[in-house]
């Protein structure tokens, strides 16, 4: 399988908001598509799924268009889309029907998923006790709940589970961690490295840089439109160089690194964070402070991160 968009652009009168988009997934793992709010990344990935006609460019799976009435495609919008007043049940016997899914395999599988998200309590009858510890009273029974009775963090759940029922070759996931407290963005995390090591292939895009670069091999960034940098992330980092250096020492050293011309981003009770030209400016740099005998803690020269280089290609221009 493969995934290949060419030229891909949309314009709203004189504006453009996707300017000849291009990438490839030749093998499954996870595509990131990044970019400022307003960059184009929805409205990317809405023309790859035929929600929103395209100006120009194509969409290929396996080296056809991309057709989701075919394409077993899994899709988590950024802007949540269950219905208020229905159950969610009903909603997902109904999405899934969508796809192809029978009824009863439909409640199967959200069976496992309800499972697997810790939404069962949402999805099916509760037996409610008499009160009081009393042995006689009415049973009550306490019916599923419908979509605006959960919290934000419980519709996305449903939402994400609407995107895995169909069991898909393709999986897009928009913003996926957003609003999510730490325990369920593990959950989520968990369930996204399943989906990879079932040979799944995945878009993401996200805001959030540790995550990107904890599942990305291949990254886009979108600034206003245009593509600003494109490639595979290990080989974008190698490229800086090791130019961030961490060191932490046991008395100030603040004004021997103004003066060897080294520029200091941040400092916290002597750890300092510096920016550097590469390994020999560090090298020299640690080889002074030994020499002045000064107690070196901590050196540690590392490649920019993802977060530092988004920063760097998009940050500058929304200043200007």
């Amino acid at each position: 399988m493969s995934l290949e968009v060419k030229n891909l652009s949309k314009k709203y009168g004189e504006k453009t908001v996707v300017e000849n988009l291009s990438f490839e997934m030749k093998v499954s793992g996870v595509f990131a598509l990044l970019g400022t709010n307003g960059a184009g990344k929805t409205t990317s990935i809405r023309m790859m799924l035929n929600m929103l006609s395209k100006d120009s460019g194509e969409v290929l799976w396996n080296g056809a268009p991309l057709d989701t009435a075919i394409c077993n495609v899994g899709y988590l919008a950024e802007e949540r889309g269950l219905y208020p007043k229905y159950t969610l049940m009903d909603q997902l016997v109904y999405f899934a029907g969508l796809r192809g899914i029978p009824k009863a395999e439909a409640k199967k599988r959200i069976r496992f998923w309800a499972e697997r998200l810790e939404v069962e309590e949402y999805l099916y009858p509760q037996v409610q006790k008499p009160e009081g510890g009393k042995k006689r009273g009415r049973v009550k029974t306490q019916a599923p709940k419908k979509a605006d009775q959960l919290s934000k963090g419980n519709q996305q759940k449903i939402q994400f589970m609407t995107a895995l029922l169909p069991d898909p070759d393709l999986l897009i996931l928009d913003e996926p961690l957003s609003g999510l407290d730490p325990v369920n963005t593990d959950l989520f995390k968990g369930i996204i490295r399943e989906q990879i090591a079932k040979g799944k292939y995945l878009i993401m895009s996200s805001h959030q840089m540790a995550t990107v670069e904890e599942f990305c091999t291949d990254i886009i960034i979108l600034d206003r439109s245009r593509t600003v940098l494109q490639g595979h992330l290990n080989d974008i980092k190698k490229s800086y160089g090791r130019v961030n250096l961490l060191l932490k020492t046991e008395t100030d050293v603040s004004d021997i690194i103004r003066r060897e011309g080294l520029t200091l981003v941040s400092v916290k009770e002597y750890e300092y964070q510096i920016k550097v030209t590469g390994d020999e400016q560090a090298n020299a740099f640690l080889k002074l402070l030994i020499e002045k005998g000064i107690t070196v803690v901590t050196f540690s020269l590392r490649e920019p991160s993802l977060h530092e280089i988004f920063v760097e290609k998009v940050g500058d221009a929304h200043e200007d």
